[in-house]
């Protein structure tokens, strides 16, 4: 046996691995002396093992499957696969937690990377390309060969019918739903418009191919509270919002490697033609959406469904129907056949990423194995969430840590009030798979109906002051109310609906109203991946420090531009300094501070109190506004989004026509704001690369983003 196999065999991964090899009166008197020599022994084991680790990596490094994120462009270069020139020098630069590893599987994905000798075989297939989307970007797409869509007039000479050179079948009402689109079959005059803003060739051309891209995901709900409209109990809607929530098709995996993509492999908007002449295929268990309706367990059967336009409300079915609109998901039933004891849904909505209150894995979640955990929900120990907090109060021993979990994704209708003690450490979340809803109503006529979370006792030591974790929830109704010596408050994949509620088309019901609010209080407040409406500060600014605010890869939206997203009463500068990062602003900022601003977008204008402290960079922020030192940021040009609507698809995303200098403009050449983690600049660039590489020969390539 080699000596370095042997000291592995006798040095464990233990922090007195090395101890332990020494005699054992060693032992003794350094411990009768302090223990200096164990101490230092830890150190230098922990050195060892780091360097254990590395050469273990090093060995890893070689091959694709297991090598760590940023080699993978390296081993792409050994077998020709070209990476995105400039991308490189970014890979190698400091970037936050997780964002080299983003980044590096944006410019050269592990399974690109892997597939580049057998793709090289295929090139030229249609499927091909299909594959190369979802390999490179992440993002479906089906590809169409625009050739075999351009009409052409007949030749007389061969008498040959093509199907192409006639006129449209205005009869045909299923084709013509499709048309223009990427699953059309009607036929086109020659169009050389530009594909999209990078000027790549993709109309209908007779040598042209198209890839039509989803870019917005197909996000679940399970057993999800409709909400009702009307008093009469027959008219609802899909979202518990009561806002228009278009469904999503559910995708299917394809069945073979050379299957072309079809309707049902995407997550696309489902249409009224299509649910109508394929009613099987989208309702039911396991599909696209499905109604259940007075708590029963089997789903309304498909013969009662009729798929109608419900806008205004005008169409009424007949008794015993149940009409359904899926552009709109909205749900009507008959006058005397309304539902007495509510409706549940499944279905299927579209969301750019995994942000605010979802069913999606939460990967980033951290065990608590110190805490006792009670659930909540059906079938469990507990039917109400304040049931399981007093229990939890009651019997919480000497670790004081506890966790609430709610189990499904219904909605608690309860005043929630929560007083902490000092040490306390306090979780509500949503078990995996679940997006349970908090609905705050108006419960009290002489005093705020928020949810309130208190430190009792007026001082304790920083490190005692009692903590809370919100995880994994959507609150409507009413915003959060934290006073006292609390600790940390953590919002985490959560949404705190800005304006407390909707309207049918996405406008805020209550738009001045606060998210959350800070009324003399210690907290630490940390948002990660959330969605929220105002901070409002409320404190003494001679007597207290301020607070310390840190916003994640989230959206703080105010719901205008010329709203306090964050200030203090009337106007006044918040007291607090704010820590963004990654984060998309709408509205205005008031704050004592910014301690640091990096690749967010700030629609309203910024003001702070004192611009000696801290630093912004890479953002966009409004001409004219306050601020600390800046490095690279924007403002001669303004961010366009495609929607500003919380609840709409397309919430909160950059207009592709947005600026270069927003979409490129991060310190990664990523896009500014909450979705800068996408990389969809460098996924774009990265697709149309390969599209370059394996295109037909002699056609030109379009990409097509239907969303």
């Amino acid at each position: 046996m080699s000596p370095d196999v042997r000291f592995e065999t006798l040095v464990s991964r233990e922090a007195d691995g090395l101890a332990k090899l020494l005699p054992r009166w060693h032992l003794l008197r350094d411990a009768e002396e302090g223990g200096a020599l164990r101490e230092l022994l830890a150190v230098m084991t922990e050195q060892l093992d780091r360097v254990r680790d590395g050469v273990e990596q090093g060995y890893e490094d070689l091959f694709v499957e297991t090598a760590a994120p940023w080699v993978l462009p390296y081993l792409g270069d050994l077998v020709g696969y070209r990476t995105l020139t400039g991308y490189e020098r970014v890979l190698t630069t400091g970037l936050h937690d997780g964002g080299r590893a983003a980044l590096a599987e944006a410019v050269a994905p592990r399974s690109d990377v892997a597939a580049t000798v057998g793709n090289r075989r295929r090139k030229g297939t249609l499927h091909l390309l299909e594959e190369i989307s979802e390999q490179v970007a992440g993002w479906p797409a089906r590809a169409v060969e625009l050739s075999r869509l351009v009409a052409h007039n007949q030749s007389v000479k061969l008498h040959r019918d093509t199907g192409r050179g006639r006129l449209l079948d205005l009869r045909d009402n299923s084709a013509l739903d499709l048309a223009g689109g990427p699953f059309g079959s009607t036929a086109h005059t020659v169009d050389v418009r530009r594909a999209n803003s990078n000027k790549s060739k993709g109309g209908w051309t007779p040598a042209g191919v198209a890839l039509f891209v989803w870019r917005l995901k197909a996000h679940s709900l399970t057993s999800s509270p409709a909400y009702c409209v009307d008093r009469a109990r027959n008219l609802y809607t899909f979202s518990i919002l009561g806002n228009d929530t278009p469904l999503v098709t559910k995708p299917f995996p394809e069945p073979s490697p050379t299957h072309i993509a079809t309707i049902d492999n995407v997550p696309a908007f489902v249409r009224r033609r299509q649910l109508h002449d394929r009613l099987l295929d989208y309702y039911g268990p396991g599909k696209s959406f499905v109604i259940r309706r007075d708590g029963e367990d089997k789903p309304v059967p498909p013969s009662d469904i009729v798929v109608a336009d419900l806008s205004d409300w005008r169409y009424r079915p007949r008794r015993g129907q149940v009409a359904v609109d899926p552009e709109l998901g909205r749900i009507a039933f008959g006058a005397r056949s309304a539902p007495r004891q509510g409706v549940w849904v499944d279905y299927h909505y579209a969301s750019a990423a995994d942000m605010g209150g979802g069913e999606y894995d939460r990967h980033d979640r951290v065990p608590r194995p110190d805490a006792v955990v009670y659930r909540v929900g059906p079938g469990q120990p507990y039917r109400q969430i304040m049931d399981a907090y007093r229990a939890w109060q009651s019997e919480r021993g000497p670790e004081r840590a506890g966790v609430i979990e709610i189990t499904h994704s219904g909605a608690y209708q309860e005043q929630l009030d929560f007083d902490l003690d000092p040490g306390d450490r306090l979780e509500l979340r949503a078990a995996e798979g679940a997006r349970p809803v908090i609905r705050l109503l108006d419960w009290y006529s002489n005093r705020p109906d928020a949810l309130n979370i208190r430190a009792v006792g007026d001082s304790c030591a920083p490190h005692e002051r009692p903590r809370i974790t919100l995880d994994g929830l959507l609150v409507a109704g009413r915003g959060i109310n934290v006073t006292g010596p609390m600790g940390a408050v953590v919002v985490r994949h959560s949404t705190l609906v800005p304006g407390w509620s909707l309207e049918p088309e996405c406008a805020p019901h209550s738009p001045e109203e606060p998210s959350i609010v800070l009324e003399r209080t210690t907290a630490c407040l940390q948002v990660e991946h959330s969605i929220l409406g105002t901070i409002e500060v409320i404190g003494d600014e001679v007597s207290e420090d301020p607070l310390d605010i840190h916003l994640r890869d989230s959206v703080l939206d105010a719901t205008g531009h010329d709203r306090e997203a964050l200030s203090a009463p009337d106007c006044r500068h918040a007291h607090a300094v704010l820590h963004l990062h990654r984060t998309t602003v709408i509205g205005e900022i008031h704050t004592h501070a910014v301690r640091i601003a990096e690749n967010s977008i700030l629609t309203g204008r910024l003001h702070v109190a004192r611009r000696g402290i801290g630093c912004f960079r890479h953002s966009y922020v409004p001409a004219g506004s306050r601020t600390p030192r800046r490095y690279r940021c924007v403002t001669d040009v303004r961010p366009l989004f495609v929607s500003e609507r919380y609840g709409t698809p397309w919430y909160g995303l950059p207009a592709d026509r947005c600026p270069e200098e927003i979409r490129r403009g991060c310190d990664d050449g990523a896009e500014m704001g909450a979705f800068h983690d996408l990389y969809r600049p460098q996924r774009e660039d990265g697709l149309r690369a390969r599209l370059a590489e394996y295109t037909p020969a002699g056609t030109d390539a379009g990409i097509f983003f239907v969303t």
